[in-house]
């Protein structure tokens, strides 16, 4: 099914394109380089609703639809990576886990200040010694009168240094495993929280990565995220929106690429013609459009499912599996239509090589990716 955008989705897209390319595009190269937090961008794009795109608007939210978020999420992407993984992680997992579990209390606190960006959101489930298995992690969180007091260490946290509030997940109840699982809101500055230096890493480097350390860090006992217990199920439903964003992110790092070797192609000669004469190449393009327009399709019908309230954990898995590793394919020939050139900083395709890398990594590798998808076709037929 070909998705027929409406006419408000359409303004949407094309505001927020004007937007990221006139704006966010402006200081993507040079945040590459300096690992620059986008604080004031971000603001922005609070005052333009993008980063409460997902919350209704009693909470000052936009109310929007999955598809409108995945359209302007890809147009962020398309101008840097780094400020759309902030972005997705803030609307995705962050905004809907309070919209979708948190008290009525905890919603008129938290949301509107999430949607303005007053606050940036993280969510902190990854440990040292658990990434794909969650059941792993040993953070724990005792009950103490009016207070949960939580040890552990979580790593690789997305906005760990410049987030205001962070979810994080920890062992309520050794014994029960999965159920044993509980998730809590833990504002910045609460004390027993520490925040670890920023990850060097090989991409997405304008969106700091840290290690949050809890040692006797205490929690009111009202910020527990849902019920004692849920803390499983909250981190998975959140993964499952978290998934949709990533094929969103995907899509747009990948139309950047195609788009930087489209122009590259009808600019540079050889043999006496521009490259984008040259059949071999004009193939390879072929393929990367192509294939990008079948990630924008599955993004699309993983959030339509969404939006329609159905259960979409299959087809956000098949979306975030195929649209990273999409995005690899077609950095990777954006690099190659570039030549030498390509592997230089002065053309951007060298960074969206470096952006997409992680695609295929953070909220679910590949490989958990086809554990999910199999476990539902082998399982459940119906769910195709």
């Amino acid at each position: 099914m070909f998705f027929q955008l409406t006419n408000e989705q359409m303004m949407i897209r094309s505001m927020v394109r004007e937007f990221s390319r006139k704006v966010i595009s402006a200081t993507a190269m040079e945040r590459d380089k300096t690992k620059e937090f986008p604080a004031e961008n971000l603001k922005k794009m609070g005052e333009l609703g993008l980063m409460g795109m997902l919350i209704p608007p009693e909470y000052n939210g936009e109310g929007a639809d999955t598809i409108s978020y995945v359209l302007a999420l890809s147009e962020i992407a398309y101008s840097c990576a780094s400020t759309a993984v902030v972005m997705s992680v803030h609307n995705s997992i962050v905004c809907e886990s309070i919209l979708k579990f948190g008290s009525v209390e905890q919603k008129k606190k938290y949301l509107p200040q999430l949607a303005s960006s007053d606050i940036i959101g993280a969510f902190a489930l990854t440990e040292p010694h658990a990434g794909s298995d969650p059941l792993a992690q040993s953070a724990t969180a005792v009950r103490d009168g009016d207070y949960y007091i939580i040890d552990g260490t979580k790593c690789f946290i997305t906005s760990g240094k410049n987030s205001g509030l962070v979810i994080v997940t920890a062992k309520t109840d050794e014994a029960a495993k999965h159920r044993g699982i509980s998730a809590f809101i833990v504002e910045k500055g609460t004390p027993g929280l520490k925040i670890g230096e920023p990850e060097d890493k090989m991409g997405l480097r304008a969106s700091d990565t840290t290690d949050l350390v809890f040692e006797n860090c205490r929690v009111p006992v009202e910020n527990m995220l849902g019920n004692e217990g849920e803390g499983f199920l909250i981190a998975m439903s959140g993964l499952d929106c978290g998934r949709i964003g990533i094929a969103a992110q995907s899509v747009g790092v990948a139309e950047a690429a195609l788009d930087a070797a489209i122009d590259y192609s009808k600019k540079r000669e050889q043999f006496g013609q521009k490259i984008s004469k040259f059949q071999g190449l004009r193939f390879t393009m072929a393929d990367m459009a192509t294939e990008i327009e079948a990630a924008r399709q599955m993004m699309f019908s993983a959030a339509a499912m969404k939006d329609r309230g159905e259960n979409f954990t299959l087809q956000a898995s098949m979306a975030k599996l195929f649209a990273s590793e999409m995005v690899n394919r077609i950095t990777a020939k954006a690099v190659q239509i570039h030549g030498g050139y390509g592997f230089i900083k002065d053309y951007p395709v060298e960074r969206y090589y470096r952006d997409a890398r992680v695609f295929t990594i953070y909220e679910g590798t590949s490989e958990i990716q086809r554990v999910v998808i199999s476990n539902h076709i082998l399982n459940d037929k119906r769910t195709m």
